[in-house]
């Protein structure tokens, strides 16, 4: 079954935000641990997702149970083998939060769509819709 060609170039943009958000992390945040031994140096990998300190990404959540109901869920990992001490977590939580409202409207322009906190988790919840495609 292929997907929707508004699928497609939703999830392309939701995937050129968060490599946009990994850009930001990893320059305000690069060097501050170390990289975990099988991870590459920053921009020595095909995607930002596989190098560097930081790895981001959003994954379509359905909602159930979620007071905000279905959306994407943002992910920020740091990857790295020390502890991460739990001031740092939240600077780069914060840094992540701010920056992510900034760029919401550049890479979803015309979308109502906001990031939320559910649980323990940040969502982009809102207007997903898809329009119409005469590909469709």
């Amino acid at each position: 079954m292929s997907s929707h060609p508004m699928q497609i170039e939703l999830e392309q943009k939701l995937r050129a935000m968060a490599d946009d958000l990994d850009h930001f992390l990893e320059d305000r945040f690069e060097g501050l641990y170390p990289l975990h031994p099988n991870r590459l140096p920053r921009g020595k990998a095909a995607s930002v997702a596989y190098d560097g300190l930081f790895s981001t990404g959003t994954q379509f959540t359905p909602g159930y149970g979620s007071e905000y109901g279905r959306g994407y869920v943002v992910s920020v990992e740091i990857r790295t083998l020390c502890p991460v001490k739990e001031e740092d977590r939240q600077a780069i939580e914060d840094a992540s939060r701010e920056y992510l409202k900034e760029i919401i409207p550049i890479y979803l322009p015309g979308r109502t769509v906001e990031l939320k906190r559910d649980g323990n988790v940040y969502k982009l919840v809102g207007d997903f819709s898809l329009g119409s495609s005469s590909n469709s």
